[in-house]
């Protein structure tokens, strides 16, 4: 599985790098905050929301400490998605929330 700080995701979005970020925490945990442009995706409906992904894009996948967004990462990417764990998850993130 591949991961990724979110000290280098900031750094790649202060950048203008454009990601593609899935959030799959629940709901009333993303309304508390998520890195500006992320998708909510909760765990739990990734395997019915997967077909709305594209297959050619790279995906960081976020949660709150890095658990969930890990067991999402690997469930798509034996679906041949190209994902990546964001590790800390938003505990450890320290950029701009929306």
């Amino acid at each position: 599985m591949r991961e990724i700080s979110p000290k280098e995701v900031e750094k790649k979005l202060e950048e203008g790098t454009i990601l593609h970020i899935i959030d799959v925490r629940e709901t009333e945990e993303v309304a508390e905050g998520k890195i500006p442009g992320a998708v909510n995706i909760p765990l739990g409906l990734v395997e019915f929301r997967k077909q709305d992904l594209d297959q050619s894009k790279e995906y960081i996948v976020v949660c709150r400490s890095g658990g969930r967004s890990g067991k999402a990462t690997e469930y798509l990417e034996g679906q041949g998605y190209q994902v990546i764990n964001m590790t800390g998850g938003m505990l450890a993130w320290e950029g701009k929330t929306e």
